[in-house]
Order: C-alpha cells, then sequence, then structure tokens
C-alpha cells in the first residue's frame, strides 16, 4: 500500500470521526435529531462528495489521464487509450467533488457566522461572503463545464483537441482566485468579534488553533495549485487536494463538538460559565431572584445559564417553562365630587372622567402593550 493510500484514508477516518462528534454534540444541544438544522444536513452531504472524493484520488493515482507528456514519444496501444480515457473521467469526477465539497463547507460556515452575527453589524459582510461565494460557484461551474473545454467529451479524449481539457490551466486560475479569497473573507469575518472579546486566554488559545487549521486550509489550496502548474505530471498535487479538503472539513466542525467535550470532561462552557448544575437548589433561587427582580433574574444565574444551553435544557433545570411576564398597576382614589358632579344623574359617568376614557379609546390603537399596562384611575364620588 503506497503511502498516498495510507494518508487518503487517514485523513478520511479523522474527518468522520470529527463529524460523528460534531453530530452527537448537536444531538445533546437540540434534544433530537429531527431537530438538526440546515448546516448539518449540508455537513452529511460534504461527506457524500468527499468519499467520492476520496475513492476517486485512489483510482487516478493507479492510472493515467488524457495530460500527456510531450517528451514522452511511447505509442499509445488500444489498451493504453482505454485506460487513460477511464482515468480522465476519475479525474473530471474528482475535481468536481473538491470543488463541491469545499463550497458546500463554506456555505456551512457562512450560516453558522449569520446566526451568530444576527444582531450584530457583521451580518451584512456574512450575507455579502455568501453572494460572493454563490456567485463565485456559479461562475466556476459554467466556466468549467461550458466553456473551457468544448465539446465537453474532450475532457476524457485521448488525446485531447485542447490543453485546457488535459492540463485545465483556466479552470485551475479561476478556482485558486475564487477559493483562495473566499476563504480569507469566511477568516476574516469573526475576527473583529474575536479581537474584542473578553474571553479567558485558554479559549482564545483554542480560537487561535481553529484559525490556524483554517490557514491551512488556504496554505493546502495555494499549494495544491502550485504544484499542478509546476509539476503537472507528478503526483505532489494530490496529496494536496487531499489535505485541503480534510482540513476544510476539521476546521467546519470543531466549532460544533464542544457541547460533548463538556458532557465528557465537565468541562466550562466557551464563555467561561460551568456546565454543572446542582438541582432544586438554583431553581428556587432563580424563582425567588425572579420575583424580586425580573429583569436581573437571567443574571443572577449566569452560573448555570448560558447560550450554549437549550431551551429543553433550561426548563429542565428550573422545571418551570419559559414565559413573558406581563404586571399591570391599578391606581384608586377617592375625592369630594363637586357640585355641578352632585347634580348628575345616579349612575352618571363624570365629565372628567369621559373625557378620559374618550381620549383613552382613540389613542388606544397608538399605544403599545407595555403603555397598555400603565396605571388606571377610578374616582369614587360622594353625595348624591
Amino acid at each position: 500500500m503506497s503511502a498516498f493510500i495510507v494518508e487518503i484514508w487517514t485523513w478520511y477516518a479523522i474527518t468522520w470521526l470529527i463529524v460523528i462528534a460534531r453530530i452527537t454534540s448537536r444531538r445533546l444541544l437540540l434534544g433530537a435529531f429531527v431537530k438538526l438544522q440546515v448546516e448539518d444536513y449540508l455537513m452529511f452531504f460534504a461527506m457524500i462528495t468527499d468519499t467520492i472524493l476520496m475513492v476517486g484520488m485512489g483510482i487516478i493515482s493507479r492510472t493515467s489521464s488524457n495530460l500527456i507528456d510531450p517528451n514522452d514519444k511511447t505509442a499509445l496501444t488500444p489498451d493504453d487509450i482505454r485506460h487513460r480515457i477511464y482515468g480522465s473521467k476519475w479525474v473530471l469526477v474528482v475535481e468536481q467533488m473538491q470543488c463541491i465539497t469545499i463550497w458546500t463547507i463554506k456555505f456551512c460556515l457562512l450560516i453558522m457566522y449569520n446566526r451568530l452575527t444576527m444582531s450584530l453589524k457583521q451580518n451584512l459582510a456574512v450575507k455579502i461572503v455568501a453572494g460572493y461565494a454563490v456567485f463565485g460557484f456559479v461562475l466556476m461551474e459554467i466556466l468549467y463545464l461550458g466553456v473551457w473545454c468544448r465539446p465537453f467529451n474532450q475532457y476524457w479524449a485521448v488525446p485531447p483537441n485542447s490543453a485546457q481539457c488535459s492540463a485545465a490551466t483556466h479552470h485551475l486560475i479561476t478556482n485558486a482566485v475564487l477559493n483562495i479569497s473566499s476563504d480569507l473573507m469566511i477568516i476574516a469575518i469573526p475576527m473583529p468579534i474575536f479581537l474584542k472579546s473578553q474571553l479567558p486566554v485558554k479559549r482564545k488559545v483554542v480560537l487561535c488553533g481553529v484559525f490556524a487549521l483554517g490557514c491551512f486550509t488556504i496554505l493546502s489550496a495555494i499549494l495544491n495549485k502550485y504544484y499542478s502548474f509546476n509539476d503537472p505530471f507528478g503526483s505532489d498535487w494530490t496529496f494536496w487536494y487531499v489535505r485541503e479538503s480534510s482540513t476544510a472539513l476539521i476546521t467546519a466542525n470543531l466549532p460544533y463538538i464542544w457541547t460533548l467535550l463538556r458532557r465528557i470532561f465537565n468541562l466550562k462552557s466557551f464563555a467561561g460559565y460551568s456546565h454543572k448544575h446542582s438541582g432544586n437548589p438554583n431553581s428556587t433561587n432563580f424563582r425567588s431572584d425572579f420575583s424580586r427582580n425580573p429583569r436581573s433574574a437571567v443574571r443572577a444565574g449566569d452560573t448555570t445559564i448560558h447560550r450554549l444551553d437549550s431551551e429543553e435544557q433550561i426548563n429542565t433545570t428550573y422545571n418551570m417553562p419559559l414565559k413573558i411576564y406581563q404586571r399591570h398597576e391599578v391606581e384608586i382614589r377617592t375625592e369630594d365630587a363637586d357640585p355641578e358632579d352632585r347634580r348628575a344623574p345616579p349612575g352618571a359617568i363624570p365629565r372628567e372622567l369621559g373625557s378620559n376614557l374618550s381620549k383613552d379609546s382613540s389613542s388606544r390603537d397608538d399605544e403599545t402593550g407595555s403603555e397598555r399596562s400603565a396605571a388606571g384611575v377610578v374616582k369614587v364620588f360622594h353625595g348624591v
């Protein structure tokens, strides 16, 4: 077994291990597999395309393609041609699976960023980068499948009628520009938040490790294009193809496994809060805090409630559903009736109170929910 085959399946095993840890962590966080979100299903799809990519890389490492060294003057037999046609078709499949895997991972990260920055100004940057990624993928596919090599079957013709059908230089340049530029944008999006955060130093070190792995993915993308241009007839570029897709998958899944690590090792939340709950005492404290000051109740319980907990976990911990409370205040005062009010028929509404009620009814549509809970005033008149 060659070193390349060993590296392929080593990376593949590691990526599946990380993905399984991610899905398990998501199950713990969300409460059920049916609650998995769109990025989780996209990651399953990315693993399917990565599986085809790894199988294809193993095949093309043992076969030849229609990329023929011009210095090789050996005549091709019909068997050689069939062999190269088969290898060329797998090169086409591998290139497509590589592109689809990488861009699917980009979309998974951007969906995660969109949720994390929903109320931040960085959300606009996420949308812009997402648009750029979609545009880049569509443009690259149109050029690769419909422009660079015509007719399409020349991609596996031996020999082809154009170098773009074998070396695919134009496609590699387009892919490198769009892939690396979008990767840099995706890494840059969380940087302002990271630099301004007040996370503990250990947490920042962990995040730096994730960013470093993302930078290695970009380096792999650069090196696989470098060897594709400078040594197209060698095999060095295949190593970096595998490393790029594998490290991209690992990088995209690492942020999601923290919940599982906390459960296994009883770690604190990523913001530094303890995961361990103490049951009923905390529930009692939470209820008493809420009754005294609803606005500070969540802050008082920060040692147990944090953003990584789902609504179901909060409900289970404190044995109380999440509710929105509304408080109404009514003020009642008595005062002597004016002479004019004394002459009013029994049961009549005083003019002052009647005018207030009419004004209240006319402006009720403009009031907010909190304004409707303002104090009401009732007069009690004495006299006939």
